[in-house]
Parts: C-alpha cells; sequence; structure tokens
C-alpha cells in the first residue's frame, strides 16, 4: 500500500474531522448492509453513504474460519461510531475497507451539507458522462468497465480504450478496446479525457492513474464509492465528481439487502449528482 500521506481517503477522513468538530462524537451507525453490488450505512443524523462491494476478495463462500474473517461486522455495526468505523477505510481488507469508505462518504455528505466546497459547483441529476462534455476527437481512457460509458462512447464512434484487470468483465464487442492496467503507464498519459471508476479507490490506484494524467486531460471520477468531500480529489487534478446521493434511506439499503444494483436504486432511492471544479471566472464571480 501506499504512503498513506499520499492517499485520497486519509484526507479525506482528515478534513471530516476539521469540518464537523465535536459534532461527530455524537454521530453513530443506526444500520449497515453489505449487498451484492454495493454496500451501505446509513448514520444516526439520517444520512446514507455507499460504496462498491469488492465481492471478488470474499474468499469462496464455504463455512470456514477463512470465509468468516472478510465479514467481521455481524451484529457490532449499530450504535459504532461513525468516525470510529470511517477508519476502517484506511486499512486493507476489501469488505472492511468497503464499510469504511460507505460510513465515510455519509459524513462526507454530512460535511456537504455544513460546509458547500467554494470550488465546486453541485448539480442534481446530472450524469457524469454529460458533465465531462467529450468532443469529437478526444482520446477518452475508461479505467474499469463502466458499462454505461462504454456503450455511450461506442454509440457515439468515439475513439477511446478500457483499462481493465479483468477481460472477462467486456463483452466481446469490446474486447478491441480493451487495454491490460499494467499498460496505464503508457495509456493513460496519452488521453485528452480520463474517466476513472471510483473503485480504483478500494485497490489504491485512483491517485497513481490521477498522477499519470497530463496536465490538461479533463478527469472524471465515478460511482457511488465517491465521495460528497471533494478537497482531495480536485488537490490531484480530478474535475468532475460523478457519485449518488440517497433519498429513501432505508428503501436504498432494502434494496442494497435484496441484492439490488445501481439500476435498482438510481432513480428511486438515489439521484446521480455531479460535483463540478469551477472555472477561475466562475468562482470569482
Amino acid at each position: 500500500m501506499q504512503d498513506q500521506q499520499t492517499l485520497i481517503l486519509p484526507e479525506t477522513l482528515a478534513a471530516i474531522g476539521k469540518i464537523l468538530g465535536p459534532e461527530l462524537d455524537d454521530i453513530v451507525v443506526e444500520r449497515a448492509v453489505i449487498g451484492l453490488f454495493f454496500t451501505g450505512v446509513k448514520l444516526s443524523n439520517g444520512i446514507v453513504g455507499a460504496c462498491a462491494t469488492p465481492i471478488k476478495t470474499i474468499p469462496e463462500a464455504v463455512c470456514c474460519p477463512s470465509s468468516a474473517m472478510a465479514m467481521p461486522f455481524p451484529g457490532k455495526l449499530r450504535g459504532r461510531p461513525a468516525l470510529e468505523l470511517a477508519r476502517e477505510a484506511l486499512g486493507e481488507n476489501g469488505i472492511r475497507r468497503a464499510v469504511g469508505i460507505a460510513a465515510m462518504n455519509a459524513l462526507a455528505d454530512t460535511c456537504w451539507r455544513r460546509r458547500p466546497h467554494p470550488e465546486t459547483e453541485l448539480r442534481l441529476g446530472i450524469d457524469a458522462f454529460d458533465a465531462t462534455e467529450i468532443r469529437p476527437g478526444d482520446k477518452v481512457v475508461v479505467v474499469g468497465a463502466f458499462v454505461p460509458f462504454l456503450r455511450e462512447l461506442r454509440r457515439r464512434h468515439q475513439p477511446f480504450l478500457v483499462l481493465e484487470q479483468d477481460a472477462s468483465t467486456l463483452k466481446a464487442d469490446e474486447l478491441p478496446f480493451f487495454r491490460p492496467a499494467e499498460q496505464a503507464q503508457s495509456v493513460v498519459p496519452a488521453a485528452d479525457v480520463l474517466l476513472i471508476t471510483g473503485t480504483t479507490l478500494i485497490n489504491d490506484t485512483l491517485e497513481e492513474l490521477l498522477n499519470l494524467a497530463k496536465p490538461y486531460a479533463r478527469v472524471t471520477v465515478v460511482g457511488p464509492t465517491v465521495s460528497m468531500l471533494p478537497d482531495a480529489f480536485l488537490h490531484r487534478g480530478a474535475d468532475i465528481l460523478g457519485t449518488v446521493r440517497i433519498t429513501d434511506p432505508d428503501a436504498f439499503l432494502e434494496t442494497l439487502a435484496e441484492g439490488g444494483s445501481g439500476y435498482h436504486f438510481l432513480g428511486r432511492t438515489a439521484q446521480k449528482v455531479v460535483l463540478a471544479r469551477r472555472c477561475v471566472g466562475a468562482a470569482a464571480a
């Protein structure tokens, strides 16, 4: 793992402490759900955060201690201090980290409601792909097989490549665009537009990808795993953050508990939101 001083998650956690201060002492976990596709944590203030569930990090589902160790929380989360659970985001275990990120994201949304970022515009109900404003002729690199983006790029006949660790996640007609994740150092610097899935936060690759982007590339990080607290992302060159805000907390968690994915909660119990970096002129205005 990289030095934590260089990572987005520790910086975000520190920002949460500064913004919420003593208020953090009174915020506890009300409910947590580890679903097949997404993990969600609801806090005592009614706000929910989400994170992609890294299902591939769980050992084969057999009745033995090795599998049980991947799920260390059952019966222990309700009433736990939210900040304490959010610190699990700094650990190495996939499921522990996902639960921690979900708690962190709920706290980050709490922070946004207390202190919107002055250099960032909140756009409700907007898709991050549209907010990126991809132009004809742009060289686009997608990190992670994010199906809606791949579908739209192909519909537009937009040149693109997709960096992915697992080629099996791509359809046969998408394989010509595939490049192994190991080629990031040669593929990413050539991109005019870089579209990165938020799951890169879970596997500690996001910071390296942002560092590889050329200075004038337009960079979007997207997915429910992405935080509503943009500070650490902006510092590293991201321009657009696409995430979700949970509008019906209890129904959202029930959807996750029943194996639901984004197709089941977007537009129903959660809405897409975009945090877009303001240009200098707009910020001054």
